[in-house]
């Protein structure tokens, strides 16, 4: 048992290494990074928005937690603020236009121009087409929370931060938009493609401006959004804790994008190659299937 477990160990760091983007090693750096600075992160209450804003808080940084459950915000602000952190609970649906116009106003009359702003809230998609037919609110609720909630929130948020010539933004995406599209995730791909595309539009401008701007290409994660899906649990992936270091990377080393090594070749394959990759999804859509569980979809 001695020895398993050590093997074991090893070979889940040589996996990590292979499947995932790089992650953060030194906890001083992202200390002298954040250390009283002002950090909004969405998407705060569960998952990797959680974790992140629990690495954050530990390492000196006023939290500013945003997501729709106002409960969960509140008590996730109070345990940091009782282990000597600072967190302020901002609850607002990013659906909603008025809220989330509303938040950007507060945020700036309190804190002026942010530091940071980790785009982290999502919601996934996973479902059939002939179970979409019905289903015409799934995209719009997806692309609100992926691509037209997190817009708004910067068009209320990066004024200040260009005037004052500082500031970084940091995208929580997924490989999903780097790489072909997969069946049933075409809502989630399209959506999170849509602001991935937006930012990186916008970004030469914002950089002339001071402020900078990091994409993570994230991978698996096990968290409620990979959760309704079954074949996920099969795969090699993250735990939020683990994640949350790829997102203090990329806030300590500033990059314009953290993805795994194998972004570019998969890239490079599916434009050679359109052909045999088409021909691979139609295999992966024939042999899995949908579920109630893998069906319902689920948020970050």
């Amino acid at each position: 048992m001695d020895v398993v477990r050590p093997a074991a160990r090893v070979t889940r760091v040589a996996v990590d290494r292979v499947v995932n983007p790089p992650r953060l090693s030194d906890p001083k750096a992202l200390r002298r990074a954040v250390s009283g600075k002002t950090v909004l992160v969405t998407g705060a209450s569960y998952g990797l928005g959680e974790a992140t804003a629990r690495t954050l808080a530990a390492a000196g940084a006023t939290v500013l937690l945003v997501a729709r459950t106002a409960d969960r915000l509140e008590e996730l602000a109070a345990e940091l603020n009782s282990l000597g952190g600072s967190a302020v609970a901002y609850p607002a649906d990013l659906t909603d236009a008025a809220a989330t116009e509303e938040l950007a106003e507060t945020v700036t009359e309190r804190y002026g121009a942010l530091d940071v702003i980790v785009t982290n809230a999502g919601k996934s998609m996973r479902r059939s087409l002939h179970l979409q037919y019905d289903r015409f609110h799934d995209f719009e609720r997806t692309i609100g929370v992926n691509y037209l909630g997190p817009i708004r929130l910067l068009l209320g948020l990066l004024p200040p931060m260009r005037a004052a010539g500082r500031g970084h933004i940091v995208n929580i995406s997924t490989i999903g938009v780097r790489i072909a599209p997969g069946p049933r995730w075409g809502a989630y791909q399209a959506s999170k493609g849509a602001f991935d595309t937006w930012l990186r539009s916008v970004s030469p401008e914002l950089r002339a401006d001071g402020v900078t701007v990091s994409t993570a290409y994230m991978a698996l994660l096990y968290t409620r959004m990979s959760a309704p899906t079954p074949i996920m649990r099969m795969l090699p992936g993250l735990h939020p804790g683990e994640a949350a270091d790829i997102v203090a990377k990329a806030i300590v080393q500033r990059p314009r994008s953290l993805a795994p090594w194998w972004a570019l070749p998969a890239d490079v394959v599916s434009a050679a190659l359109p052909g045999p990759v088409d021909g691979f999804m139609r295999v992966w859509a024939r042999v899995t299937r949908d579920t109630d569980a893998a069906t319902a979809g689920g948020a970050r």
